[in-house]
């Protein structure tokens, strides 16, 4: 018997809407015609003469559209008669319903070998939602949708273990159940970081962490063991940010991330990862960032100094930050200064909330600019317009 034909499309099996595809049947050097059958059609969907040599014959869709999209198989016509039919091809046509959004619970950044769920939901009934990983020939996987409390549909697709040996991007899809090659638009791609143990890069801010709305931020990431990209996370962020590293002399490599004019959604906690071109993995999280966003709470803060703002060098002094509105915690800044701000939870008493910085034994160090700010746990990135600046002075210090 002749062999069975083989059946395939390029640039393959699931085409946008519009988006030409060639459907290739290959057979035997002793073919004389070929034939393409589509489910449900009554009659050969198409015959082709073979091309030379013989062995396979090419159809030609210029414009995919919805009529297209269905279950073929092929056949061969020889002087011994006609092949057995080829496997089924399944061709999809995808643009048709609005995109669905895919997501990564808990984040999209996961330890080496560590386990997952991705989300693909939508506001409408649809039946079906399939997950596709980029760059594999794997059949898609296809799950039922349940309806959520909310009123929307989702499906929950267990993903890992996660391993840095290829890329982890992926995109959805829903569909019908009675139109089942004809799907929605692509959700937009969703990419998971899978982190290891590899020496962890340092995040710093060029502006400091404290930003009114407006404002730039560049926050840079840097390392000693020469990573040629850097991504930055934000805790609860659907996506990160990536870029190539620099290498401002030999052996150390940073990225910048300019970001901004900042508002209100800036505010939360950074990470960054560093990774080698050679490797899928990347290091270890750097330490957090937190990135405070002011002028968010229009209750108002003031700071005084206690004795005074001049202090001579060894004396104790304290700074007392107060509200008579309600806030949890107040935090104290240094213009200029690298560390973060300085945090306290309030105390009530006498109609006013209040916290007391202690500054002993004061040295020509703390000399500067302060400023206060308050925050609440609700959302403890942003804060308080500031406090009238207050200059400290520290005697016997030029």
């Amino acid at each position: 018997p002749f062999p069975k034909p083989t059946l395939w499309a390029e640039p393959g099996s699931v085409i946008s809407w519009g988006s030409p595809v060639t459907i290739w049947c290959q057979g035997s050097l002793e073919a004389q015609e070929y034939r393409l059958d589509k489910e449900g059609s009554p009659e050969p969907w198409d015959r082709n003469n073979p091309l030379e040599p013989k062995n396979k014959a090419r159809f030609s869709i210029p414009s995919m559209t919805q009529h297209h999209a269905g279950r073929y198989r092929c056949h061969y016509y020889s002087s011994a008669g006609w092949s057995e039919p080829s496997d089924p091809l399944e061709l999809v046509m995808t643009g048709f319903y609005n995109k669905p959004t895919l997501s990564a619970l808990p984040s999209p950044v996961v330890a080496s070998g560590g386990n997952m769920t991705l989300r693909c939901g939508s506001q409408k009934g649809y039946h079906h939602f399939v997950l596709m990983k980029e760059g594999e020939h794997q059949l898609p996987r296809t799950l039922d949708s349940q309806q959520l409390h909310s009123g929307g549909f989702q499906a929950l697709f267990p993903v890992g273990p996660v391993t840095p040996s290829h890329r982890w991007r992926f995109t959805c899809y829903y569909y019908y159940t009675n139109t089942p090659w004809v799907w929605s638009h692509p959700s937009d791609p969703l990419e998971i970081l899978p982190s290891g143990v590899s020496r962890k890069p340092s995040l710093l801010t060029l502006q400091g962490p404290v930003l009114a709305p407006g404002q730039s931020l560049t926050l840079q990431c840097g390392s000693d063991v020469g990573y040629d990209r850097f991504v930055l996370y934000k805790e609860g962020e659907r996506d990160f940010l990536q870029r190539p590293g620099q290498q401002p002399q030999a052996g150390l490599s940073q990225a910048n991330f300019t970001l901004g004019p900042v508002s209100r959604s800036y505010g939360g906690q950074y990470r960054c990862y560093g990774a080698h071109n050679l490797s899928s993995e990347w290091s270890a999280p750097s330490d957090p960032l937190d990135i405070l966003i002011t002028g968010q709470i229009y209750d108002t803060v003031s700071l005084s100094a206690q004795p005074g703002p001049t202090v001579a060098s060894g004396e104790n002094m304290t700074l007392l930050c107060q509200s008579r509105g309600y806030f949890d915690t107040f935090l104290l800044t240094k213009e200029g200064a690298a560390h973060p701000p300085l945090r306290l939870r309030s105390m009530y008493g006498a109609h006013k909330y209040q916290a007391e910085f202690p500054m002993s034994p004061v040295t020509s160090a703390h000399a500067g600019t302060y400023r206060c700010y308050g925050s609440r746990s609700s959302n403890p990135h942003l804060l308080s317009f500031p406090s009238e600046p207050l200059e400290l002075m520290v005697s016997g210090h030029s």
